[in-house]
């Protein structure tokens, strides 16, 4: 009987999810097929319980539900309920327990380039659900220091405050973040900033970074932000966000299989779909 998962999110027409996965189904033969569900928010518990009594392999979750789903399963992991946040659940004989990898997906998305964090200079620009993430994974890999620029600084400094792990950290405004930059040897932009249809704005300039620092944007439409592209005036280096989506595609796959997928194929099936609808 061919096994079920899905994304819940609302809206979920715009997910690249489905197609990924379904294309990870058919190369590795696996009797499976991912489906899209538009669940609203007051639908979300009834969803998530009829989901567990058709034995659902797994699901993913999407904005909004990320932190409100968190009540309606089993069990939630260390990292997830750190964060207060899940985007990938896994029916584990019949219990529903949910895991965050948006974190640890984009830290896989470092590994090109850092090794290890250990003794790294970072800073996270933002403050919401996706710098929450990136921001408690990185603390646990011991970099020197991951400092927090944000337009609201007691959002900022709560995200800080909450964090389990120990972490050195400074919380900036923009304006000082856009002084400091040029400290930095990793810079992660987080908010949707410079995301299609806006694609003119950038949260700072990059006047002063560092020429041997990584700079990241987790969004992917644009493929290139006009922050991106202003590092790269810079000379610095750029990843943007199609990283982090694909790794943490890839991380939910492997708790719901057994194994880690082709990466490659998937970001290559990720661009296809994306293809000329970039900004």
């Amino acid at each position: 009987m061919k096994k079920l998962f899905g994304v819940l999110g609302n809206p979920i027409g715009h997910s690249m999810s489905p197609v990924m996965h379904n294309d990870l189904f058919s190369f590795y033969n696996i009797d499976a097929h991912y489906l899209p569900f538009q669940v609203k928010e007051e639908d979300l518990q009834a969803a998530v319980k009829g989901l567990k009594a058709i034995g659902v392999g797994g699901f993913n979750i999407t904005v909004p539900h990320k932190s409100d789903i968190i009540p309606f399963l089993d069990e939630v992991d260390e990292l997830a309920a750190s964060i207060g946040a899940v985007n990938t659940v896994v029916n584990e004989g019949g219990r529903l327990v949910g895991y965050n990898t948006d974190g640890p997906g984009f830290l896989k998305g470092l590994q090109g380039y850092f090794p290890t964090l250990v003794g790294k200079r970072i800073l996270v620009i933002g403050a919401g659900g996706a710098a929450r993430a990136i921001y408690y994974t990185l603390a646990k890999e011991k970099p020197c220091k991951v400092d927090i620029a944000n337009r609201t600084i007691a959002t900022a400094s709560k995200l800080s405050e909450d964090c389990p792990y120990s972490i050195s950290s400074r919380i900036l405004s923009l304006k000082e973040a856009e002084e400091n930059v040029g400290e930095y040897d990793l810079i992660i932009q987080t908010t949707m900033i410079g995301m299609s249809p806006k694609i003119d704005e950038q949260p700072l300039q990059l006047n002063n970074v560092n020429k041997q620092a990584l700079v990241c944007d987790i969004i992917y439409n644009p493929l290139e932000t006009k922050f991106l592209q202003a590092a790269i005036i810079k000379g610095a280096t750029i990843q943007n966000g199609i990283e982090m989506f694909v790794f943490q595609g890839a991380l939910a796959f492997e708790k719901w299989t057994g194994f880690f997928p082709d990466v490659q194929r998937m970001r290559d099936n990720v661009l296809k779909q994306l293809g000329g609808k970039t900004c």
